[in-house]
């Protein structure tokens, strides 16, 4: 079990449990003595998005980073896939980003990158941890080797150059009018850059950050701000980004709004046309069945992980695919980046959509998705699960929806709520379902 570590970094609310000064300044002594140890150039990038916080936490961060004898390069504010990009780049021993990726501004976050450019192993997490609760004096550089903090500027070039080459030179996206909202978060100057270089008009939302606005009403989270934009500057299509640009929720002509799963599919069926389409797509159990049927009768298999961009990476590394992401709006594109990128992916989607001659709206819509119903259920812990009255109920739900859909019941990673969700062809079935599942589980609390 890990104590400070989640499935995406360490993340809480600012000034309390893991999200303080003290645990950051640990994490910096801890990872900067762990990485030190490797061979390399002892040193370390690190960005941030555009919450208050940012500053706290970033320079608790250099100050343990540097204490352990490691060079910081601070990058500001910068979507966390430039990170693992940037880490590559400048031969650096690690990456860190400091998000709360789609919270809200009094939460905050610490991701870390290896010198590859993926996640942290839960085996490297767990050593971090160990070091971070040992007596920290012992891990302090000499005086004379104590690191420097340094700050560069528009390095977020490198990675804006990086994924333009996703577009290929022959691809023209002049003339497209893109409304593009930002969340008030990392990517509000840099991804209206790339889609302007690459030739297309921009208008925007999301883009005034004050260090409280980040995904307030706006963003991957909330696209009905940009919705309505979309249709009253005639866009022809319209990406949200959350706070970290790590998301990418699409709108297209008409206002409509396409999730990851479609997202998922129209890059897939892209790739594939173009022969460039690696292994199974990588999804987690919360992708639509829809979604699965569309890529069969693709010819296209679809491997499904736990919940969580870092999972759907390692089975990617593992089946040398190149294609994986989350209805939520995160895609991982593999061959461009080692993370979930929604810039990336809007690049993907432009590409794909001109490929088809379609407008948007007759082209998002990949597949028709089955009725989907997820209720969350408090409970005092998680037992419940285990009472004979709770294991029988499941049990009849997936009889009753046999091979024409299926349930997931699963324990959140954060809270002590139990997620239920069914789906199937038949909407009243579903919610039947559900809601027979909850009721069992509500009576045996």
């Amino acid at each position: 079990m890990r104590k400070y570590f989640g499935t995406d970094g360490i993340r809480g609310l600012v000034n309390s449990g893991n999200m303080t000064p003290e645990i950051a300044l640990r994490l910096g002594v801890a990872s900067g003595h762990y990485f030190k140890s490797l061979v390399g150039r002892h040193l370390v990038i690190i960005g941030k998005d555009t919450r208050l916080s940012g500053y706290m936490v970033e320079n608790a961060l250099v100050a343990g980073l540097t204490s352990a004898g490691m060079d910081a390069v601070l990058v500001g504010p910068v979507p966390t896939p430039a990170i693992p990009i940037l880490t590559k780049s400048l031969r650096a021993d690690a990456g860190i980003m400091i998000s709360a990726s789609h919270n809200p501004y009094y939460d905050n976050g610490i991701k870390i990158f290896a010198p590859n450019g993926y996640k942290l192993s839960d085996n490297v997490e767990l050593e971090i941890e160990r070091l971070m609760d040992s007596d920290i004096n012992e891990l302090y550089a000499t005086p004379q080797k104590v690191g420097r903090a340094m700050r560069l500027d528009d390095v977020a070039v490198r990675y804006a150059e990086h994924i333009k080459n996703a577009l290929p030179l022959e691809k023209n996206i002049s003339g497209f009018k893109i409304a593009l909202d930002t969340a008030n978060g990392a990517g509000y100057k840099i991804a209206p850059k790339v889609f302007e270089e690459l030739g297309a008009e921009i208008v925007q939302i999301g883009d005034n950050p004050n260090g409280k606005n980040i995904n307030d009403g706006v963003g991957a989270t909330a696209p009905n701000k940009l919705s309505k934009l979309v249709v009253a500057e005639n866009a022809n299509i319209g990406f949200a980004l959350d706070g970290d640009a790590d998301r990418l929720i699409v709108v297209d002509e008409k206002g409509n709004v396409i999730d990851g799963d479609q997202i998922i599919a129209i890059i897939a069926n892209y790739l594939n046309n173009k022969q460039q389409l690696s292994g199974n797509v990588v999804t987690t159990v919360m992708s639509n069945m829809g979604l699965e049927e569309y890529l069969s009768n693709k010819n296209i298999g679809l491997t499904r992980t736990a919940v969580g961009d870092r999972y759907v990476v390692q089975e990617m590394q593992k089946s040398n695919s190149n294609l994986g992401g989350e209805q939520s709006g995160h895609i991982v594109a593999s061959d461009f980046s080692t993370t979930g990128d929604g810039i990336l992916a809007g690049i993907y989607v432009l590409c794909a959509l001109i490929q088809s001659g379609k407008l948007a709206s007759d082209f998002c819509k990949a597949f028709k998705p089955y009725p989907q119903v997820l209720e969350n259920v408090r409970v005092n812990n998680f037992s419940v699960l285990k009472k004979d009255e709770v294991v029988e109920a499941i049990k009849q739900a997936d009889i009753k929806l046999a091979d024409t859909g299926r349930t997931l019941i699963r324990k959140s990673g954060t809270e002590p709520i139990i997620r239920v969700m069914a789906e199937a062809r038949s909407k009243k079935l579903v919610k039947q379902v559900v809601d027979d599942i909850v009721a069992v589980i509500k009576k045996n609390i």
